[in-house]
């Protein structure tokens, strides 16, 4: 059902945690279904040095959380705000269909924390300019 790299980050996530002067933060999630996100971001000159994050939620939640902070550790904002849920499934080698939503959260996880960013900075980052950090896209 799960493949090695699924559970692999279920088990030993990476990243995990919280910055406590944080540049950027994203939360997302839907108390119906149980999962939340909170990743925060440390951005020096552009460059995300540092990721972290906080889920509550399955084990696709928790690996869809860690692989999308290994995916954008170390890379330029306007890299990071390109990440798709799919490049976080492919990246874990492919999620159950009824834990796609998972992947998604990562997604808005990680453009909600560039979007918090960009706010406390006045900064514009293409491909932000119509992102709702209070929407839930996310669907079973």
């Amino acid at each position: 059902m799960y493949t090695e790299k699924v559970m692999e980050h279920f088990r030993n996530p990476r990243n995990v945690g919280e910055i406590k002067d944080a540049d950027g933060i994203g939360m997302v999630g839907n108390a119906k279904c149980g999962d939340i996100m909170k990743i925060y971001m440390k951005i020096n000159n552009g460059i995300i040095d540092d990721v972290k994050f906080q889920t509550f939620g399955c084990g696709s939640a928790i690996a869809s959380s860690s692989m999308a902070t290994e995916l954008i550790k170390g890379k330029s904002v306007d890299e990071a705000v390109e990440l798709t849920n799919k490049a976080v499934v492919e990246a874990l080698g492919g999620l159950p269909k009824v834990k796609v939503h998972c992947s998604v959260l990562a997604e808005q996880a990680v453009k909600s924390a560039l979007y918090d960013y960009a706010q406390k900075n006045n900064l514009v980052v293409k491909g932000l300019e119509d992102f709702n950090p209070d929407e839930d896209v996310h669907e079973h």
